[in-house]
């Protein structure tokens, strides 16, 4: 068979899950494409190295393969199955995790296999049919290709599958322009404590792949809470012709999984998409947190942000860490975090704040910001903060915002020359940012022009939002205390 084209790649992934429709809402489509791609891959790929070592030496050995595939485990066997077909997808997969414990264990998830009101054999036949219609061996679809392919269909599934898609996908342009800003170099760790589909560590691969560097000295860590979305995230950086890769289950703020010497791993670099929010959360335990990464301070119970954004901070190395994580605005600004934003801003941990415009997360038109920091500055950004009004740079598509290259390069660009630029960046000193209680909301310092003709000066309007801002907390605490007040009268 000839190479596969990217086109028909696609087609095929998106015609698998169509085979589904009507039998599960759109969400759950993962718990099944993904294993059962992987799964025939490996079976692909395990014949090719069969085929190739016979013809070679004349004999197939198991040092030949990459998986080791059990002979029940075989895509053909479960193939030819006549009925209790679930079962012998489900035989066939832990079979393949168990012949391969340190690279596969849990790989393929927990999908209902074997549940027949849900997916009675003629569908799983029909799925099986289908994906046995191109043979996914490296010949035909090298890594490369077939890990754009996945991409392609985590990045269908995210459209599809509404609010479920913040699982496990971050928007892609998003992510390369943090990896343009942060460059990721040859022999660097690199590490994601919320990894979701592992897309930025994948990224940034490709980014040092694409500048020419070694890319096979670098070190690529990620940790997610998810089980299904861990699984995706190992099947996703294999796929792509990873193998060297770290990704452990587990609560990053409760359980981190990548320490040594009785101390939280540092990595050079760190990327983030944090979930947003987390209202449960153990913050009792955070508190007195024996990794030391409540150095500034516990977040309140109904917003972890904090916790993560003092776990990366913990995570960076002293000299070459750097790290970019996308939150929504409200971190940048909130009073109920202000003593733990004071102390990081005071630590000159901040290097750049950029935000974004609105929808570029699924199913969310909420505005999101990129914060940059480093832990030591260079000589000549000390004591200073940049800040990027990047919110029209972005293209609109649907319910979904994208930057496009130019957006990318224009952003990265103002953030390589550092330097003021009229309504679009700002180099700002400290001094002025702990004026302003340490908040780095980017209209306070970076000045742009208004759509609806407001001229009014930046303090003026700053002046009237607080303002209003203080009496509503005002009127909130005088009906708590009325509230209270009623219910001690009542008992």
């Amino acid at each position: 068979m000839s190479r596969i084209q990217m086109s028909v790649l696609e087609s095929y992934l998106w015609e698998a899950a169509n085979v589904l429709r009507g039998h599960m809402g759109a969400a759950e489509y993962k718990q099944y494409i993904f294993p059962m791609l992987f799964w025939k891959r490996i079976s692909d790929t395990w014949d090719e190295e069969r085929e190739r070592a016979i013809a070679e030496v004349g004999a197939d050995f198991p040092e030949n393969h990459r998986i080791q595939v059990p002979e029940d485990a075989h895509w053909d066997v479960v193939r030819n199955r006549p009925s209790d077909v679930g079962a012998g997808i489900l035989n066939a997969m832990r079979l393949i995790e168990t012949a391969n414990p340190s690279l596969l264990s849990g790989v393929f998830g927990d999908a209902h296999w074997t549940n027949k009101e849900k997916l009675p054999d003629a569908t799983l036949k029909e799925l099986i049919e289908h994906f046995s219609s191109l043979k996914l061996t490296t010949e035909n679809l090298p890594e490369d290709e077939l890990g754009t392919g996945y991409e392609y269909l985590i990045r269908k599934f995210a459209d599809d599958s509404g609010h479920t898609a913040a699982e496990f996908y971050t928007n892609r342009t998003v992510v390369h322009l943090m990896i343009e800003m942060l460059k990721p170099k040859s022999g660097e760790d690199i590490y994601d404590p919320t990894c979701g589909s592992g897309g930025m560590l994948i990224s940034s691969l490709h980014h040092i792949k694409q500048s020419g560097g070694e890319h096979r000295n670098i070190g690529l860590y990620g940790q997610e809470i998810n089980l299904l979305t861990s699984a995706i995230a190992r099947m996703n950086l294999f796929l792509h012709g990873v193998e060297d890769f770290h990704i452990e289950r587990g609560d990053t703020l409760g359980d981190p999984k990548f320490v040594e010497g009785g101390a939280l791993k540092q990595f050079d670099l760190v990327l983030a998409n944090p979930p947003y929010s987390i209202k449960q959360w153990d913050r009792a335990k955070w508190a007195s947190d024996k990794w030391g990464r409540n150095k500034y301070g516990t977040p309140p119970q109904g917003n972890a942000d904090y916790a993560f954004f003092q776990h990366i901070i913990a995570s960076t190395k002293p000299n070459s860490g750097r790290s970019a994580i996308l939150y929504p605005h409200g971190i940048l600004f909130r009073d109920q975090e202000k003593d733990m934003r004071e102390k990081i801003v005071a630590a000159d941990l901040v290097e750049c704040v950029i935000g974004l415009g609105p929808n570029l997360f699924y199913n969310s038109p909420m505005k999101s910001c990129i914060v940059i920091c480093r832990s030591s500055k260079p000589a000549g950004k000390k004591g200073k903060i940049l800040f990027i009004d990047a919110v029209e740079h972005i293209r609109e598509e649907r319910t979904i915002s994208y930057l496009d290259p130019e957006h990318i390069l224009a952003i990265a660009e103002a953030y390589n020359k550092w330097e003021d630029v009229e309504g679009f960046s700002r180099v700002v000193e400290l001094d002025e940012i702990q004026a302003n209680q340490s908040r780095l909301s980017i209209p306070l310092y970076v000045k742009t022009h208004s759509d609806d003709g407001d001229q009014r000066e930046l303090p003026e309007v700053l002046g009237e939002w607080l303002q209003s801002s203080n009496e509503l907390r005002a009127s909130m605490d005088d009906l708590f205390e009325m509230l209270d007040e009623f219910n001690n009268n009542k008992e």
